[in-house]
């Protein structure tokens, strides 16, 4: 499945992307490597969505180039996770997207951090009850 890009960069995008990576101690939160252009691990900010317009904290994940091009090939939040359980590293980012997509809520990190369980449980019980 091929997925373009939708949208254009802000005319900030490169303070946004450098205040993420600066949240994230310069480490990928995937695999936790340290920025490391030497080694292959330079760190970038990944779009969710593929939107680059979209600069909600939920959609920006500060991945290095490697998982960069792992998540982008394989994660589609759109998708339904009904069946699979997401990585630890990446469960406050798709809760974010459930609390937005399913009840309209723009929730900080902080607030998506303290209603996790629940937030996760969105999709579930929406595809779920939908099937009952």
């Amino acid at each position: 499945m091929s997925r373009k890009s939708t949208g254009v960069y802000p005319p900030n995008w490169k303070q946004i992307a450098h205040d993420v990576k600066e949240r994230a101690g310069w480490r990928c939160v995937r695999c936790d490597h340290p920025h490391d252009p030497a080694s292959g691990h330079t760190l970038t900010v990944h779009h969710a969505d593929i939107n680059p317009s979209n600069s909600a904290w939920r959609n920006l994940l500060p991945l290095c180039q490697k998982c960069h091009l792992s998540v982008q090939g394989r994660v589609y939040l759109d998708r339904p996770w009904v069946m699979a359980e997401h990585s630890e590293w990446f469960k406050p980012y798709v809760a974010g997207f459930y609390a937005h997509k399913y009840l309209g809520e723009t929730l900080s990190r902080e607030q998506v951090d303290a209603r996790l369980d629940e937030l996760l449980r969105l999709e579930v019980d929406l595809i779920l009850g939908a099937t009952a």
